[in-house]
């Protein structure tokens, strides 16, 4: 057994009496320090305190335990090195070939509501971090072990082969410093916050993926990974296909968000350059992706779906003669897979955790020389409030708050026309996204394409009407969702020409008062939300 003595030192003490038990089965004597020797020795594991290597007490209510020479002497020397050897024969060195530790909760401790100065130091850890990077910085020679997940399989790799291959140490010693980085990156950030009012931030990012291109092919791309909890693109398997390109993690990341929003229904979301061109819910997930798909067919050429349930064959059928570029879905049944893999060559599919584990994080966002932090977009609607004379039906409710999910994931200026298809199933009918004014959205996008669907669904779905009468029926249902307020009327006006009679949008504008008084002229129902949605 190439480790003979291993200094176990630990404030996380899960799986520790497993772990240090199974040392000591190998034959590995275990040296302890504190709380950590307390549990072992609780657990009849013999230990050997820290003070009886370094011949020197624990002092200082426990803040000096480890920082000693004949610790560090014995982490640091190299075992190659005749000098190292002779030194560390001279000054009475015992070497210790382990080292297992992680540090004081400084993270959880700074999160605690109203946590004081002292709490916070307190929680600094000094010897552990000490102890990391001098076995890290000798890993060849001395296992670094920082992570309680890491405990099994490096029990697994001694009883196989008596040792630790250098590359599980070179593993283990990125992941030591990576800990002592991340570790001091925290204290920096929360202590220039709290002592000299100052905001930094560190961000850890890991696992970086090259690319083969960036959003165009002179350009460079890597991918990095958060590693963020949660259902997340970032944490995506890919079951099939080529390698994801920078825009494809971009179309995939918007296509997620917004499915996300249809979780408790079977829903599919259908995004081209991150905007949703399609949008349904259903009775099942091929009845919405049906749906989603006649939103608008041109544009969903090439684009990338969502789905809030697992795939299943009739869904997946539903895809063959047409162009995806990505399937996300959380979770794909055996046949839908071998169905997609025989028929869609070029398809990549993801497969993602289930979208209510949604993980709770930042938006963080790169400009020339600097870089923005928001709080996630989480919050749909603040407050419900009808605001006109003409009233909202309440079971126009579900189909106004479809429309405002689809609305919040659309870029700005964004305008959805959305219609119940079915009972109780919602979808897209029309979408205005990114133009420099909300009446371009409506007029030239959302209603054009609105009219175009309608003009395909006639015949099926009403052919004994006369088409514009049809038309004008349906645009009569509809919902129309603006992803901000109207600084003028003219939205409501246009809305009203083309037989709108409902809307919903955030309010706030300083012509509020204007714009309702339009509509109730005009006798269209509007209801304020409260919750703007920009999205740039």
């Amino acid at each position: 057994m190439a480790i003979r003595r291993a200094l176990i030192s630990v404030s996380d003490k899960r799986g520790i009496a497993e772990f240090a038990k199974g040392l000591q089965e190998l034959g590995v004597e275990i040296i302890s320090t504190g709380g950590t020797a307390r549990l072992l020795e609780e657990n009849g594991i013999p230990v050997r305190p820290i003070s009886e290597l370094t011949g020197f007490p624990e002092m200082l209510d426990g803040r000096v335990k480890t920082l000693h020479p004949k610790v560090h002497g014995a982490l640091l020397a190299r075992r190659d090195d005749p000098e190292h050897m002779r030194q560390v024969t001279e000054h009475g060195i015992e070497l210790i070939d382990m080292v297992v530790v992680n540090l004081y909760p400084f993270r959880s401790t700074a999160e605690k509501p109203g946590v004081g100065l002292e709490e916070l130091t307190e929680n600094i850890d000094i010897g552990g971090p000490t102890m990391i990077r001098s076995a890290a910085k000798n890993y060849r020679d001395v296992a670094v072990v920082t992570d309680p997940g890491d405990y099994v399989k490096v029990l697994e790799e001694l009883k196989a082969t008596g040792d630790l291959s250098e590359e599980t140490r070179a593993r283990l010693c990125v992941k030591a410093f990576r800990t002592t980085a991340d570790y001091d990156a925290t204290i920096d950030r929360v202590l220039s916050r709290k002592l000299l009012g100052e905001r930094v931030l560190h961000l850890s990012l890991r696992d970086g993926k090259v690319l083969r291109y960036g959003e165009n092919a002179h350009q460079r791309a890597t991918f990095y990974v958060q590693g963020l909890p949660g259902s997340c693109i970032a944490n995506a398997r890919q079951l099939w296909g080529k390698d994801m390109s920078y825009n494809n993690y971009l179309d995939a990341d918007g296509a997620l968000e917004a499915v996300r929003e249809l979780k408790d229904a079977s829903g599919v979301a259908v995004i081209k350059h991150t905007n949703p061109c399609g949008y349904a819910t259903g009775e099942t997930l091929k009845e919405a992706l049906k749906a989603a798909w006649e939103g608008d067919p041109v544009s969903a050429f090439g684009s990338i779906i969502a789905c809030t349930r697992p795939m299943d064959l009739e869904t997946a059928k539903f895809l063959r003669g047409r162009f995806v570029e990505i399937s996300i879905a959380p979770g794909y049944d055996e046949d839908a897979l071998e169905f997609l893999k025989s028929h869609k060559k070029d398809l990549r599919i993801l497969e993602v955790p289930p979208l209510d584990l949604e993980p709770d994080d930042t938006i963080y966002r790169y400009v020339r020389g600097g870089m923005l932090e928001q709080d996630r977009d989480g919050k749909l609607i603040e407050k419900w409030e009808v605001v006109t004379k003409a009233q909202f039906p309440e079971g126009k409710r579900a189909l106004a708050e479809f429309a405002y999910k689809a609305v919040k994931h659309t870029k700005s200026n964004a305008i959805v026309l959305a219609r119940e298809y079915k009972p109780r199933f919602f979808q897209v009918l029309g979408v205005g996204a990114g133009q420099p004014n909300r009446v371009d959205s409506l007029r030239k996008l959302a209603l054009t394409k609105a009219r175009e669907n309608l003009e395909r669904f006639h015949k099926a779905e009403a052919p004994e009407l006369p088409l514009e009468d049809y038309i004008w029926a349906q645009l009569g249902e509809v919902v129309l969702a603006s992803d901000a307020f109207f600084p003028f009327p003219d939205v409501v006006e246009y809305a009203a020409e083309a037989g709108i009679r409902y809307i919903v949008q955030p309010g706030g504008s300083v012509r509020d008062e204007e714009v309702i008084s339009t509509a109730d002229r005009l006798g269209v129902a509007m209801a304020f939300t409260g919750t703007r949605h920009f999205l740039h």
